[in-house]
């Protein structure tokens, strides 16, 4: 049975969040650009259009969910060995606590703003970029080891 939809614009949906404890202030991320923060954690939202992600049409992320660090919203990186915070001057340990902020407040925004719910998202924290450690040098090519008959010194 399909489901029945209710179109909110994003006035609406501001209005929406605003009734559910977040804090909307205008960003300069992006034109029209809404901050939505709420526990130290803020994600930034633009006007939108209906898409795959974003049922309602009302909103869509210009910038993706994180701990606010001095004012700025960091990023999730993903090193394969620990998850750090990361903003234009500074790189921090993410701590549970800050993992565990970020995907509730993710949780609630969407719900709040009708976003589909991905399952990969509904086990845990997802990062924005991801480098690991083992991958580096791996692209540049290793001398070939001789072959014992190659080598120089003959009979």
């Amino acid at each position: 049975m399909a489901r029945k939809e209710k179109r909110t614009s994003f006035n609406e949906m501001l209005d929406a969040l605003r009734a559910h404890g977040f804090e909307v202030s205008p960003s300069k991320a992006a034109p029209d650009a809404m901050q939505v923060t709420k526990n130290g954690v803020a994600a930034v939202l633009v006007p939108g259009v209906t898409d795959d992600r974003w049922e309602s049409g009302g909103a869509r992320l210009a910038v993706t969910p994180g701990v606010v660090v001095r004012g700025e919203i960091a990023r999730l990186l993903d090193r394969g060995y620990q998850k750090f915070l990361k903003t234009s001057q500074y790189e921090l340990p993410a701590t549970a606590a800050h993992l565990q902020g970020i995907h509730a407040f993710e949780e609630e925004l969407n719900r709040v703003t009708g976003a589909l719910g991905l399952y990969n998202e509904s086990l845990g924290t997802t990062s924005d970029l991801y480098q690991y450690d083992r991958v580096k040098g791996r692209e540049a090519p290793q001398p070939k080891a001789q072959r014992p008959w190659e080598l120089a010194g003959g009979h």
